[in-house]
């Protein structure tokens, strides 16, 4: 999306500082195991052989660290507290792994740790580092995102000064990090939309798709460009606002991809009455065709445009509020996971740490790291496959 102001691993401070790199960002390979201890750096081998297909086939379930790097309430590194939650430790990842998870999606705000000059700071770099190290380091796969970005709007007047910014900011992102195998997956943006208008979630229009589809190229392109392990890296691309209508998957156009490693994002809160419309329905019924139709219909659509032509796809956010209805959570969620594990596509539970107000998508008390619903926990973990039914 933006100017590359990072040509090498070496060529800014906070490469050099949480990269650990030399003459100019090429490393004796006999000194690599005791650069390895020292300074964090990562250098382990990536899987080339695999498809997209394959290589998501592996992903069960995913959870969302969702209200937290991606809060916005200051521009320090405070900020992963600005939204209610705590600070994130290692000891969540190890509870999200002994739930039944192996992936962890990360959403990450970048532009608040930005300067003028779209540097990322390097205290903020470090920290996302540090919390991606503590899923990685637990054999999780990982997602690393940008959300909740402000200068991302898919206008055409604002599509070059975007470009600039994604190309700057995944340069430096992908220096960090080029020396972490498959399981790290890099997803360019979340929900990228036309904010506060008409076509905001509607399936955008036709300049909001074009302009999504052109910075998703931007992505790829900036990150192949920084070689190492982001040459063959799995990337994911969104449609406009991640959208699961159809109008916006069809608008989607995959990137030009010298690895053919993209994955298709999606975010799928369905049925909306149920999962996520304040106020609307309580009830959620497998034998109704009332409640597994639109879920139904979103299958057959991923699987018509996506997944029967070989394009692997990941359900980016899912979930249903708490509405005091776990009974029916727990059959929804059940259902949910097992139709799209039936066409190859892994869902992640989005989760806010919000239990009793607003958007109630929490499920892990991440002060105890307990789990609140048992029985929705059950149905999750069945429906995906990650424990015997």
């Amino acid at each position: 999306m933006f100017k590359k102001i990072l040509a090498a691993v070496c060529a800014g401070a906070i490469a050099m500082s949480l990269a650990g790199c030399k003459n100019g960002g090429e490393t004796d390979s006999s000194d690599e195991t005791a650069m390895t201890e020292e300074s964090g750096v990562i250098s382990d081998e990536i899987d080339t052989a695999m498809t997209s297909l394959e290589f998501t086939a592996g992903i069960k379930v995913g959870w969302n660290l969702g209200n937290t790097l991606d809060a916005t309430g200051t521009k320090d590194i405070s900020s992963e507290k600005s939204w209610g939650n705590p600070q994130t430790t290692e000891e969540m990842m190890i509870a999200v792994k002994e739930a039944g998870f192996n992936a962890v999606r990360i959403p990450t705000s970048w532009g608040n740790h930005m300067d003028e000059n779209h540097n990322i700071a390097e205290d903020w770099m470090a920290r996302v580092k540090q919390v991606v190290d503590y899923a990685y380091n637990n054999d999780l796969y990982v997602i690393l995102n940008m959300h909740h970005e402000d200068w991302n709007y898919p206008y055409e007047d604002n599509k070059e000064a975007a470009s600039d910014i994604m190309s700057s900011a995944w340069t430096q992102i992908s220096e960090v990090f080029k020396g972490y195998d498959e399981r790290l997956i890099f997803e360019g943006m979340n929900e990228p939309r036309w904010v506060g208008t008409n076509f905001e979630w509607n399936g955008g229009n036709e300049e909001g798709h074009t302009v999504v589809n052109h910075l998703n190229q931007v992505f790829v392109d900036t990150v192949r460009a920084t070689g190492g392990n982001n040459a063959q890296r799995f990337l994911m691309v969104c449609p406009y606002a991640a959208s699961s209508s159809r109008s916006a998957l069809e608008a989607l156009e995959l990137p030009n991809d010298s690895a053919n490693r993209l994955i298709v994002s999606v975010h799928a809160y369905t049925p909306y009455s149920f999962a996520l419309q304040q106020g609307g329905s309580n009830k959620w019924l497998a034998d109704k065709d009332s409640s597994t139709r639109d879920i139904d219909y979103l299958v057959d659509t991923v699987n018509e445009l996506f997944t029967s032509k070989g394009t692997a796809v990941i359900i980016g956010e899912c979930g249903a509020m708490n509405k005091d209805n776990e009974e029916y959570r727990a059959e929804w969620a059940k259902y949910y996971m097992s139709k799209f594990k039936e066409i190859g596509i892994p869902c992640f539970l989005w989760d806010n740490g919000a239990f009793y107000s607003g958007e109630t998508f929490g499920l892990l008390d991440r002060y105890t790291n307990t789990w609140k619903y048992p029985d929705l926990m059950a149905g999750i973990m069945e429906g995906a496959g990650a424990v015997d039914g």
